[in-house]
């Protein structure tokens, strides 16, 4: 069984014991998370498509890690004109092992 969820403004396609990492969701590590904004669900016959949540269905899973991704580089330049912004960033992220797809 698979699940399409909607969480911090990007979709992810979720299956029981997978690992994702999605945007900063509240909570400590270990702590049991409820994701409802589910999209589609499928994979035992029929594939079922909310319009646009699917009614009912939802995922259970545990937060095993909160950190920081990668620093990435902003770099801003203007030819001839002695312009150059430089910024870096760090962007949060939660990660989550889906336990169960419920509904």
């Amino acid at each position: 069984m698979y699940a399409v969820i909607r969480t911090g403004g990007k979709q992810h396609r979720i299956e029981p014991g997978q690992s994702i990492r999605v945007e900063k969701l509240a909570g400590e590590v270990g702590d049991s998370i409820e994701l409802d904004e589910v999209l589609m669900v499928g994979g035992e016959g029929e594939a079922r498509v909310g319009q646009p949540l699917v009614a009912g269905v939802k995922a259970i899973g545990t937060i095993t890690d909160q950190g920081r991704g990668q620093k990435i580089k902003v770099f801003k330049m203007k030819r001839r004109k002695n312009y150059r912004r430089l910024q870096g960033h760090r962007q949060d992220y939660t990660e989550i092992r889906v336990e169960k797809i419920e509904g």
